[in-house]
């Protein structure tokens, strides 16, 4: 596969990442939302903190997809391994860990505030232990894009 054929699949995945992410934020948590309070009306008051909290932590995920485009479109133009991809990745990996922190401290104060039940911060820990390990493999790839950048401009530089 050359590597603009990998540039659109990689665009063609983000696109759909980012379609299924606001299907998700957009349509599914807002009516988990309305299905929970019918059900348990004790929690109505709850329903705009967390919905505005769920909404706040795509934020990052989005601008994450932002990055991972302009990485999609250095491959296409066989950029692969560059010091701005480098640092892509490395903001990937800060977005990653900055919303996973959130993501927990959010419950946490949501918990505090009796808008949440504990069994939902205990379950919330998946979807941070997530954050992490994307933000562990974004650092990872930087690293490695680093160093191959490095290589590949010494090996430029030789005659």
């Amino acid at each position: 596969m050359d590597q603009k054929k990998l540039a659109n699949w990689i665009k063609v995945i983000l696109v759909g990442i980012g379609l299924c992410g606001s299907f998700i934020y957009l349509y599914v948590v807002p009516e988990l939302g309305r299905t929970m309070v019918a059900k348990y009306p004790e929690y109505s008051h709850g329903f705009w903190p967390w919905l505005c909290f769920i909404w706040c932590t795509g934020i990052n995920c989005y601008v994450a997809l932002g990055y991972a485009w302009k990485i999609a479109g250095d491959i296409g133009i066989d950029k692969s391994f560059s010091q701005k991809n480098a640092e892509r990745l490395r903001a990937i990996s800060i977005l990653a860990a900055t919303d996973a922190g959130v993501f927990f401290f959010g419950n946490v104060v949501l918990l505090l505030l009796n808008l949440s039940h504990p069994g939902i911060v205990i379950l919330s820990m998946l979807i941070v232990f997530a954050g992490v390990c994307i933000s562990v493999a974004a650092a990872a790839l930087s690293h490695l894009v680093q160093k191959a950048a490095a290589l590949q401009e010494d090996s430029d530089l030789t005659i």
